[in-house]
C-alpha cells in the first residue's frame, strides 16, 4: 500500500512543573506534496480553495470549521446538507481565468486570518504563505506528488491525513472503510446480463477527455490520474492507460487510431462554454470522430470532473456513474 503522508505528533515538553504553562501545544506534522507541513493545534479557522475536500470535511464533521472560502463549488457534487453549509461560508471571490483556477490574491487569503488554507492557486501557496505562518495542504495529485499510477490508496490516505489534521482519525478510518464496501458492492453488482452480451476477454475501451471547445487542445487522462482506476472499477479500461502522466494533449489522429468504445467528456460547470453540452459538441467536433465506435454510435458521457479527478471520494461516485453508463450502453 502506498502511504502519500507520515504524521507526528511533537509535544512540548516541562523539564519541571514550573516551566508548564497554560500555553503548552501540540503539533502535528504531515507530509504533503513533497514537503512536512505542520499544524499548530486543531484548525477551527479553514480557507478553502477548491471543492475536492469538501466531501471528506463534511464526512468528519468539520465543515463549520471553514469560515472562508473562493472559488466555484457546484452543487451537483452534494448532497442538500452540504451545499446549505457551503453556502453559508462566506465567499472571498468566484472569479476564475480562462483555465477555470480561482482568481484570488495572497492578501486576501491572509486578511481571513485563516489557520489552515486547504487548495493552492498560483499566487497562494505553500511558499507564498511561508511568511504569514499559515499552513496550507494541496491534494497531492495537483501538486505532482503521487508516484506511478494512480489507485484507490491514494484517496484513503488523503482522507486519513485530514483525518489527522482535524483529530478525527477513527471517523476518517469508518469513511475509508465505507467508501470500500461501497466499491466492493458495486464491483457485486454487475449485472449478469451485461457480462453475458459483452465480450469479458475485451472490457469497453474508454478515453478520459477533457476538450476545449472551439477546437482548442484536447487533453486525455492516463496511469497517473484517478480517471483510470475509476474506469477500471466500472468494468473498462482506458485506452490510454499506457501513458504515465496524468493529463497530456493528444490528437484527434491518435484517438482514432486507439478507437474507443465510449468517451468520457470531463466538465468543470454545470453549464455555459465549460459544461455538459460543450463539452460533447466539442468531442463530436474531432476530426474523424466517427471512425470511432464511440462516435460512430454517439457513446458520450459528460462527466463532472471531479467524479475521476482528483483521488477523493467522489471518485466512488463516478464509477457508479460510468457503470450505470455502460449498463445502459452495452
Amino acid at each position: 500500500m502506498r502511504k502519500t503522508f507520515t504524521v507526528t505528533v511533537v509535544a512540548a515538553s516541562c523539564l519541571g512543573l514550573a516551566s508548564c504553562g497554560s500555553d503548552h501545544t501540540d503539533a502535528t506534522e504531515v507530509r504533503n506534496c513533497g514537503t512536512t507541513v505542520s499544524v499548530g493545534h486543531t484548525p477551527d479557522n479553514v480557507t478553502l480553495l477548491k471543492s475536492a475536500a469538501v466531501p471528506t470535511l463534511q464526512h468528519l464533521g468539520v465543515l463549520d470549521r471553514v469560515h472562508s472560502k473562493a472559488g466555484v463549488f457546484p452543487t451537483a457534487y452534494y448532497d442538500d446538507a452540504t451545499n446549505s453549509a457551503l453556502a453559508a461560508i462566506p465567499s472571498i471571490t468566484d472569479k476564475l481565468n480562462p483555465e477555470g483556477h480561482v482568481q484570488v490574491s495572497r492578501e486576501e487569503v491572509v486578511a481571513t486570518g485563516a489557520d489552515l488554507v486547504l487548495g493552492a492557486t498560483d499566487t497562494v501557496n505553500a511558499r507564498t504563505l511561508a511568511s504569514s505562518g499559515i499552513p496550507l495542504i494541496e491534494e497531492p495529485a495537483f501538486c505532482g506528488a503521487l508516484e506511478g499510477p494512480a489507485t484507490w490508496d491514494d484517496a484513503w490516505d488523503q482522507i486519513r491525513l485530514y483525518g489527522t489534521v482535524f483529530d478525527r482519525p477513527q471517523q476518517a478510518d469508518d469513511y475509508v472503510t465505507e467508501l470500500q464496501d461501497r466499491l466492493a458492492t458495486l464491483h457485486r453488482a454487475q449485472d449478469p446480463a451485461q457480462d453475458a452480451a459483452q465480450d469479458l476477454s475485451r472490457p469497453p475501451r474508454i478515453a478520459v477527455l477533457y476538450p476545449t471547445p472551439g477546437g482548442g487542445t484536447t487533453y486525455a487522462y492516463g496511469a497517473g490520474s484517478m480517471a483510470t482506476p475509476v474506469v477500471e472499477a466500472a468494468g473498462g479500461r482506458n485506452v490510454y492507460a499506457d501513458q504515465s502522466d496524468r493529463i497530456f494533449e493528444v490528437t484527434a489522429e491518435d484517438l482514432v487510431d486507439r478507437n474507443p468504445d465510449v468517451i468520457i467528456a470531463l466538465h468543470s460547470a454545470d453549464s455555459g462554454p465549460d459544461g455538459p453540452d460543450a463539452m460533447v459538441a466539442a468531442v463530436d467536433a474531432l476530426p474523424g470522430i466517427d471512425r470511432t465506435t464511440a462516435g460512430r454510435d454517439g457513446r458520450v458521457l459528460p462527466l463532472m470532473l471531479n467524479y475521476a479527478e482528483p483521488p477523493t471520494p467522489l471518485a466512488v461516485d463516478g464509477v457508479e456513474k460510468v457503470a450505470d453508463y455502460l449498463r445502459k450502453h452495452p
